[in-house]
């Protein structure tokens, strides 16, 4: 795990370091070609420099955040390449504005699916012990997903926002009392303490029940097994 730990901060380090410093040198070697105050366009990437450099060390465990980060960071690049050097009198980039920009967030975001593939391929138990944030997609509730924390356990109903109404539920694992896995047969009725954007659609399959705190959650996923042995092994080391 340790190997891959450095390997997933390597890449994150790219996607919230790396791409601002590639920035800062293109628009540092465009600005020698003009006047002086061409210089203050590093601004935005020095911004950009500071502000991955303080996301970094909160998100560094935290693969949901990512994704958005890297798509933004690499939105914001494409748009500056090929417009500041209008800055300088050369034109013809601007034309490709539209394409860098898609590009720029096709590739911050391949960035964080490649740190997410070394991340959870293959998942093993060692993972419990590590600090991550795992994030478990649960079958037929859209946008509905369940974060399994250092020393808590959220049920989200939008796993992109950190929300603490009442589209979401946490608990500390301490307060876990019982993790079982069952099969559905696909004719359950779900209800959730928490609102959530569709109507679940409940199919044959695995599952996981949580109870904790006087709820008992049923979370149909294909990935019941993985959940209940990394949730169990953070529950017994908090």
């Amino acid at each position: 795990m340790e190997r891959r730990d450095r390997r997933v901060q390597r890449v994150v380090a790219g996607i919230y370091l790396g791409i601002p410093v590639v920035l800062l040198v293109v628009v540092a070697w465009i600005s020698t070609a003009g006047s002086p105050l061409l210089w203050l366009g590093c601004v935005v990437p020095v911004g950009m420099l500071v502000i991955g450099w303080i996301l970094r060390r909160r998100h560094r465990y935290q693969p949901r955040w990512w994704a958005g980060i890297g798509a933004l960071f690499g939105a914001v690049t494409g748009l500056v390449v090929t417009l500041y050097p209008l800055a300088v009198g050369v034109w013809w980039p601007a034309f490709l504005a539209l394409p860098a920009l898609l590009v720029g967030i096709v590739a911050g975001s391949a960035l964080a699916r490649y740190a997410d593939r070394v991340l959870l391929v293959p998942v093993v138990p060692e993972l419990a012990d590590t600090p991550y944030e795992l994030i478990f997609r649960l079958g037929g509730l859209q946008l509905t997903a369940v974060l399994l924390g250092a020393d808590s356990v959220t049920i989200q109903s939008r796993p992109v926002l950190r929300s603490q109404s009442t589209d979401a539920r946490t608990y500390s694992l301490s307060a876990i009392t019982g993790v079982f896995e069952v099969a559905l047969s696909g004719v359950e009725r779900l209800k959730f303490p928490i609102a959530i954007p569709h109507p679940p659609v409940v199919t044959a399959g695995p599952a996981v029940i949580v109870q904790a705190s006087g709820d008992d959650w049923v979370l149909p996923t294909n990935q019941a097994s993985t959940l209940i042995e990394l949730l169990n092994r953070r529950r017994s080391t908090a």
